[in-house]
């Protein structure tokens, strides 16, 4: 039987440390009730929708670092967290979801239907 919390945390467009604590708190909360996975909405770890944001190396950067951050958190034996995030892949910049477990980023997968405005 596999139990999953949905998380819906209520993230800041640009507050990725902020962002991140409350997907750390959400974690320990959906442990405490047994779960074995947490997801979390897309781009959680920026806050929706970061617009012209995502074109800065440096936001890119701390996004990656929360990732990092969050999959080593995963380490403890806690619940594994699907979150969502930017996610350059050398030149290329995705809207992604990360699954992470066990200290590590298990797996990515990239949106592949993007709205057209």
């Amino acid at each position: 039987r596999l139990k999953i919390a949905l998380c819906q945390i209520d993230p800041v467009v640009g507050d990725i440390a902020g962002n991140t604590g409350k997907i750390i708190a959400a974690r320990t909360e959906a442990a405490k009730a047994g779960a074995d996975l947490c997801v979390f909405c897309e781009l959680v770890i920026c806050g929706y929708p970061p617009e012209d944001l995502v074109a800065r190396a440096a936001f890119q950067r701390d996004c990656r670092n929360a990732v990092y951050e969050l999959a080593k958190a995963t380490a403890d034996g806690g619940p594994a967290m699907i979150v969502g995030s930017p996610w350059k892949e050398g030149e290329a910049l995705y809207n992604a979801a990360l699954l992470l477990d066990g200290g590590e980023i298990k797996a990515v997968r990239r949106k592949v239907r993007l709205p057209n405005y």
